[in-house]
């Protein structure tokens, strides 16, 4: 069974253009003063293992069909799977209806005809490369016999491989009409080791737009057991202040607060403890960290955003500097502003402020210096719980990592807090030279001085 077999991508880009054209057209002489048709159609396979068998296999086709309606200042949503004239003349009758009855909103509406995009980079998101089924079952297999054959693997949670194809169509009222398709190809890991009580997990896992990009299972496999391995016998540390390493894998987790702090839809609400900072420093001076929607290969690339707004790499921090916010076209009437290119959708929902490919520059100082030059500290490769306030930017977690002690890992450690304030946090951050983009928000090594790590 190919991933290519009839139906995985069911209707080339112009045939699904045309159609959401058409249905703004009808539901425009059904009463709308607006509209805008949101299209994904496309088809995933899947398989997981554990212990030597078989444990899931999965294949998914179809379509999501998102139609938002406006009349005035009152806007409604409805979605489907079901393409068929039937289903559609439905929904066209049922989202006028619904619209005349929505409360008010003075902030709704598409779209600035002036800010749409007109040119469609290419951004080489689409890998044609065809997997059946047999061959996503031997990945898995693979990458977990790799990671049991290592000695002190005592079990597995299992492992897996999917790849995925869909194509994505935007039309609005306001004369945009784009599209473009992209792809997906994953594998992931996660064994533990230890008996008892003492059992340790961990895991690794790779996802890519091009296949040629994926590690191999055998990589998989081996990072996962080692990463487990390293865990046994962890202990507890006495609360103190010290310096706090984050690995790359955890990193991105500080910049994704700070997303959640710059979105204009929580500015414009005021619950953002970032609010009165825009042109002002929140970071050290040399941070820099970026959004770019056209990064080649990007997890998190498009062409254009989910309102059709031509979008565009953005210095969000600039030597330290917040220089804007996150805006989608609702947020952005609400502090008075444009939309930046930040909104993001689904078939079913409005548009909200979103980042794309989010990233922090690497700095100068070598990861592995920062880890020699610490007397004591904490490296962290675990978080756990979502303990931060976004309206102070109070933050606590859970987390696991190694101790340091004269440079070097000591032992591991769990049952511990890391605590600090954002704020403070941002401040006092030093990026590492390390960066690698794997996740869709990524960040290098990061040293951040002084933090509370509470334990016994």
């Amino acid at each position: 069974m190919s991933i290519e077999a009839p139906g995985v991508l069911n209707y080339d880009e112009a045939a699904l253009r045309n159609l959401a054209d058409d249905v703004i057209a009808r539901v425009r002489r059904a009463g709308a003063d607006a509209a805008d048709v949101l299209m994904v159609s496309g088809a995933s396979l899947s398989a997981s293992c554990r212990m030597g068998e078989v444990e899931e296999v999965e294949r998914s086709d179809g379509q999501e069909f998102g139609l938002r309606a406006f009349i005035g200042k009152r806007q409604a949503i409805v979605s489907s799977s079901d393409l068929s004239k039937r289903s559609l003349d439905l929904l066209i009758t049922r989202v006028v209806a619904m619209a005349k009855l929505a409360p008010e909103d003075q902030y709704c509406g598409l779209a600035e005809r002036e800010l749409l995009a007109k040119k469609f980079p290419d951004l080489d998101i689409f890998d044609a490369t065809e997997l059946d089924m047999p061959s996503l079952i031997a990945a898995a297999k693979q990458a977990e016999d790799v990671a049991r054959s290592i000695q002190g693997i005592t079990n597995s949670e299992g492992a897996g491989a999917s790849c995925s194809h869909s194509r994505i169509v935007l039309a609005t009222s306001e004369g945009f009409s784009g599209g473009y398709a992209t792809s997906s190809y994953g594998m992931s890991c996660s064994v533990l080791a230890g008996e008892g009580t003492q059992m340790e997990r961990d895991y690794e896992y790779s996802s890519v737009r091009h296949y040629g990009d994926l590690m191999s299972p055998e990589e998989i496999g081996r990072v996962a057991a080692q990463r487990t391995l390293s865990r046994l016998n962890p202990r507890r540390v006495k609360t103190q202040q010290v310096p706090v390493i984050y690995a790359p894998r955890v990193s991105n987790g500080l910049l994704g607060h700070l997303a959640g702090a710059i979105s204009g839809a929580v500015v414009a609400r005021g619950t953002s403890f970032l609010k009165d900072r825009l042109g002002k420093a929140v970071f050290a001076k040399g941070v820099n960290i970026v959004d770019d929607p056209h990064r080649a290969r990007g997890l998190r690339s498009k062409p254009f955003d989910g309102e059709g707004v031509a979008n565009a790499r953005r210095a969000m921090i600039e030597d330290g500097v917040l220089t804007g916010w996150l805006l989608d076209t609702a947020s952005a009437k609400q502090l008075g502003l444009r939309s930046t290119g930040n909104a993001a959708r689904g078939s079913g929902s409005a548009p909200s402020p979103s980042t794309s490919n989010f990233y922090m520059q690497p700095g100068s100082r070598p990861a592995v210096e920062m880890i020699s030059s610490l007397k004591t500290g904490l490296f962290i490769t675990e978080l756990i719980g979502m303990g931060v306030n976004p309206v102070t930017g109070d933050y606590s977690r859970g987390a696991t990592g190694f101790w340091i002690e004269n440079g070097q890992f000591v032992y591991p450690v769990s049952e511990i807090t890391v605590a600090g304030n954002l704020l403070d946090m941002f401040m006092h951050l030093t990026p590492g030279d390390d960066l690698q983009f794997r996740y869709g928000m990524d960040a290098p090594t990061i040293l951040i001085e002084g933090m509370t790590v509470a334990g016994e």
